[in-house]
C-alpha cells in the first residue's frame, strides 16, 4: 500500500468501529452471565475471523471487486432460495445451521446487492448521466434489488428487506435520478403502507405495529419487550446501574438481550453517558462515510459508499428507536454491538469497502 493510500484513509472510521465493538463486548459480557459467556466467546471468534477478510477487502482495488460482484450476487440469490427450505427458527427460515455455527445469507447479500447495484448504475450511465432516469433502465436497477428483497420477505425478514430499500433509495438519489421519481415514490409509499397493513402483513407483524402504538394493549404478551426495554433504559439514568448490576438485564426481563435489545442493556448498566456516546459514534461514522461518498474518485465508489451509509443509518435508527419504543420492533441488530457472527462479518466487510474507497479518492464526483 502506498503512503498516499494510507494518508487518504479516514482512520476515524476505524476508531469509531473499534469503540463500538468494545462497548458491545462489555454489554455481551454482562448479558451472558447465565450462559458462561457463550455468545461473547463466539462474537470474539467471529471478530478474529473477520479481521483477515477485511484486510483482504481493504487491499484489493474496489473497482475490481465491483467488476466481479455480479458473480457474488448470483451466488447469494441461490443461497436465499436454498435457505427457504431449512428448518424454521422462531418462525423464520433465515439461517443455515452447521453444528454450533449459524450463517444468515441475507446479511452477506447486503454487500453484493450494493456492489451489483453500483455496477448496474455505472454501466447504464456510461451512455450518459441522464440514462438512469429512463423507465427501462431504472426498472433494471430496481429488479436487481427487488429479487433478493422478495426472497428475504419470504423468510420472513422484514427488517433486512427495509434496509435494502433504504440503501437503494440513497444510491438512486446519488445517481442523479429525476426528482419526479422521488416524488412519485413517496406518494406511493403513503398509499401502499395502509394497504399493506390491511391486506398483506401477517398477523404477528400487525400486532407489532399495534403494540408499538400502544404497548399497554398487551403488556404481558406482544407489548412486554417494549415495556421492559423502556424500563431498563430509564432505570440506567446518567451513569447506569453498573456492569452485571442491571435488574432487567440480569433477571431475564429483556429478551433477546444480546441481539435486538443490546442497547437496552447498555442504557441500563452503563447509563445515558455511554448510551449517548454510542449514538454519537454512529453519527460520526455515518457522516464520515457520506463524506467519503462525496469525495470518491469515481461514481462507482460514491454509489457503494452512500449505499453502505444507508444500511448503517437504517440499522442504527431502527434498533435504537425500537428499544426506546419510538419505532416498531423488527428484529434488526445494532451494527458492531449486537451479537451475531454473520452481522459482524458483513458490517466489517462494508467498513473495509468504505476504507478501500477512501484510500483511493481524489476529488468529488458526487452528483449535484
Amino acid at each position: 500500500m502506498s503512503k498516499k493510500f494510507l494518508k487518504n484513509i479516514e482512520w476515524s472510521i476505524l476508531i469509531c468501529v473499534g469503540i463500538l465493538i468494545a462497548i458491545g463486548c462489555v454489554a455481551l459480557y454482562s448479558a451472558t452471565q447465565s450462559t458462561e459467556h457463550d455468545e461473547l466467546i463466539k462474537q470474539l471468534v467471529w471478530l478474529g475471523i473477520s479481521i483477515p477478510i477485511v484486510i483482504g477487502i481493504f487491499s484489493i482495488d474496489y473497482e475490481l471487486i465491483i467488476k466481479f460482484s455480479p458473480i457474488g450476487y448470483g451466488i447469494m440469490l441461490v443461497l436465499l432460495v436454498a435457505v427457504l427450505f431449512t428448518h424454521p427458527i422462531n418462525g423464520a427460515t433465515s439461517w443455515f445451521i452447521m453444528g454450533p455455527v449459524s450463517i444468515q445469507p441475507s446479511e452477506f447479500t447486503k454487500i453484493f446487492v450494493i456492489l451489483a447495484l453500483a455496477f448496474c448504475i455505472s454501466k447504464i450511465q456510461e451512455e450518459g448521466k441522464s440514462e438512469i432516469s429512463r423507465p427501462s433502465k431504472l426498472g433494471l436497477c430496481l429488479l436487481v434489488v427487488a429479487v433478493p428483497i422478495l426472497l428475504i420477505i419470504k423468510q420472513p425478514d422484514y427488517g433486512t428487506a427495509i434496509a435494502f430499500i433504504i440503501a437503494t433509495m440513497f444510491m438512486l438519489f446519488a445517481s442523479g435520478i429525476n426528482k419526479k421519481y422521488i416524488i412519485v415514490s413517496l406518494a406511493l409509499i403513503v398509499i401502499i403502507l395502509p394497504l399493506m397493513y390491511l391486506y398483506i402483513l401477517p398477523d404477528h407483524a400487525k400486532t407489532r405495529i399495534d403494540v408499538f402504538l400502544n404497548p399497554d394493549l398487551d403488556p404481558r404478551g406482544s407489548g412486554y419487550n417494549i415495556i421492559q426495554s423502556k424500563l431498563a433504559i430509564g432505570s440506567g439514568q446518567l451513569l447506569g446501574m453498573g456492569v452485571k448490576q442491571g435488574n432487567q438485564t440480569q433477571l431475564g426481563y429483556l429478551y433477546p438481550k444480546t441481539t435486538d435489545f443490546i442497547f437496552s442493556v447498555i442504557g441500563e448498566e452503563m447509563g445515558f453517558v455511554i448510551a449517548g456516546l454510542v449514538i454519537v459514534l454512529y453519527v460520526v461514522l455515518i457522516t464520515k462515510i457520506i463524506y467519503i461518498a462525496k469525495t470518491a474518485k469515481d461514481d462507482k465508489g460514491s454509489y457503494v459508499a452512500i449505499g453502505i451509509a444507508g444500511i448503517f443509518i437504517f440499522h442504527m435508527v431502527e434498533n435504537i428507536g425500537m428499544t426506546m419504543g419510538l419505532l416498531p420492533i423488527t428484529g434488526v441488530p445494532l451494527p458492531f454491538v449486537s451479537y451475531g457472527g454473520s452481522s459482524l462479518l458483513t458490517n466489517l466487510i462494508l467498513i473495509g469497502l468504505v476504507l478501500n474507497i477512501s484510500g483511493r479518492r481524489k476529488k468529488s464526483l458526487f452528483i449535484e
